[in-house]
């Protein structure tokens, strides 16, 4: 007797499991759980625009489980993530961390913040600089259709 027709009676059972659990996985019940809007929000739609709020939400819920205390949202530092994103999506070079500032977390071609965040968090040495000693942050997208990555992120961390 060939493999095929002694493991051909365990295959098609395990082969529809698997296509009923592929199925089950694509739908969306009422017992989902979706991201908040600003965190699924594509940053290359037309309009679109970054919630700060909600990104630096995250943020600091990532910080809380790790016992640090939040972010305070500065606008300030929401400005120098915006010209460092411009500049980043302008000429596709990560730019040089400004004086003042703690910490700098760059990001390249995730179209949600949700990605984003979930790319620095599972990266050691990003995630590492989510923690850093720093009691406020500025966040910024810039989207680039001709460029390399297309959308740039940054979250600058400061005192």
């Amino acid at each position: 007797m060939s493999v095929l027709s002694r493991t051909k009676p365990m295959l098609v059972p395990a082969l529809a499991l698997m296509a009923v659990a592929a199925l089950a996985g694509c739908s969306s019940g009422p017992a989902s759980v979706g991201l908040a809007p600003g965190l699924s929000a594509r940053m290359d739609a037309p309009g679109a625009s970054l919630d700060r709020v909600q990104a630096l939400s995250i943020v600091n819920a990532y910080r809380a489980t790790n016992g640090l205390p939040p972010l305070a949202s500065d606008t300030g530092l929401d400005g120098t993530a915006q010209a460092l994103a411009s500049q980043y999506a302008a000429t596709g070079n990560a730019p040089k961390t400004p004086a003042g500032v703690v910490g700098m977390k760059l990001s390249a071609g995730y179209a949600t913040f949700a990605e984003t965040f979930s790319g620095w968090r599972n990266s050691p040495a990003d995630a590492a600089g989510l923690n850093a000693n720093a009691s406020k942050a500025g966040v910024a997208v810039a989207f680039n259709p001709s460029s390399s990555y297309g959308i740039y992120w940054v979250l600058v961390l400061a005192n």
